[in-house]
């Protein structure tokens, strides 16, 4: 009897895939920042990548009226016509992707969801991905859960931290079947260049490999940089699968939504994948994402973006004036990537630290990567209000070091 017992205890344990995973830091601590300001602790949140701004009112609007006319039940599992029309129509204007909305796209929950369904619809078990060192925190543990291999390779900051050729032939062997990279970088600020892409192209037609682009800060580039879409080099699109959204760039983090491209054979799998795990992305959110990504909403956002750029080079010069401090401008996205290696702290002392003594909060580097263990990411788009705040309090947190 104590024998059955200890089998049925051993069978009621979660799946060891899931206990072995890292929790998402940045969605951990802003999950802390949002339970001590529930608790009436007044924590400056500086870790989520989200800007301040909420939803603009004609998106909102686009949704109020598809639930007033009843739109409020599952769609196809690739997307509305109207959703895939205007995702189509973004690429071929913004980007200059020529594609079929009812063959090469797909309507996603968000960003994640759509690397799921890429990593899903490229991967046989055992098969090796080539990341970034530093990457988004997610990736790694994401290409796990679909029974893929992730191989770190870094990226070198004398590099400007870009992959040279060498940097990839180290990290690839015979079980790579994909690269993963994200442009503009998160958390580095890196906005790729033709050169860069050429790198990363050159590898993928030569060794027959996906390229999986996740583009989620696109319409956020600063200053000179503009966003390439990888697809849109020689040879690319049958190996290129490009990840969009609206969630960064219209401040649409709490709709979940979001969109894939790729080769037809691509989607038509990943079509097949969501209507198994996910059914189809939600019809409200779907009618609010046609509105955004219309050209009337894109000019209507194009003021708040430049906005947010002097946001982002305020943080950055104010802090890098800092002797114990280092930043660069980012290039296009939300952070400020900060080197605090003069200050002699780990990353997360120094995150924890910054908490306990300034009601602060902002992501230990380490959490992106094993080579980046004496930076700090802070989410550079909040209020004026609270970034200067947020400045103030890190320097003086800095000089009592």
């Amino acid at each position: 009897m104590q024998a059955m017992l200890k089998e049925v205890d051993r069978k009621l344990q979660p799946a060891r895939r899931a206990l072995g995973l890292p929790q998402s830091s940045t969605v951990r601590i802003a999950d802390l920042a949002s339970a001590m300001r529930r608790a009436g602790t007044p924590v400056l949140d500086f870790s989520a990548g989200r800007a301040a701004e909420a939803t603009d009112a004609a998106i909102c609007d686009a949704a109020v009226a598809a639930l007033s006319a009843g739109d409020t039940h599952q769609t196809p599992a690739r997307g509305t016509p109207a959703y895939l029309a205007a995702c189509a129509a973004k690429l071929k204007s913004a980007n200059g992707l020529d594609l079929d909305p009812d063959a090469e796209v797909i309507a996603t929950m968000g960003c994640k969801q759509g690397l799921v369904l890429s990593l899903m619809a490229t991967l046989d078990p055992g098969d090796e991905v080539i990341v970034e060192d530093p990457c988004f925190v997610s990736y790694a543990p994401t290409i796990e859960l679909c029974g893929g291999v992730p191989i770190a390779a870094t990226l070198s900051r004398d590099n400007g931290y870009r992959w040279s050729r060498e940097d990839l032939g180290a990290a690839l062997t015979d079980r790579t079947k994909a690269i993963l990279y994200c442009s503009p970088h998160n958390p580095l600020g890196v906005v790729h260049t033709l050169e860069d892409l050429a790198v990363i192209a050159d590898v993928a037609t030569e060794r027959g490999l996906f390229v999986i682009a996740d583009e989620i800060y696109e319409a956020v580039t600063w200053h000179d940089r503009r966003h390439t879409p990888i697809a849109t080099l020689p040879g690319m699109r049958d190996h290129a699968i490009g990840l969009m959204g609206m969630t960064k760039s219209y401040s649409m983090g709490g709709w979940r939504i979001g969109y894939a491209y790729a080769s037809a054979d691509v989607i038509s799998t990943m079509v097949v994948l969501q209507q198994h795990l996910m059914t189809c992305a939600s019809s409200i959110a779907q009618a609010a994402g046609a509105a955004a990504l219309s050209p009337e909403i894109t000019a209507k956002m194009a003021p708040l973006w430049q906005d947010w750029q002097a946001r982002c080079d305020f943080v950055a010069e104010e802090l890098d004036a800092h002797p114990a401090l280092g930043v660069s401008p980012p290039e296009g996205g939300f952070y400020a990537w900060i080197d605090i290696s003069r200050t002699g702290l780990t990353s997360q002392a120094f995150t924890e630290a910054l908490l306990a003594e300034k009601s602060m909060t902002v992501v230990p580097g380490g959490t992106f990567g094993a080579s980046t263990d004496r930076f700090i990411r802070m989410t550079a788009v909040k209020s004026w209000d609270d970034i200067r705040e947020g400045v103030a309090r890190m320097k003086a947190f800095a000089d009592a070091l």
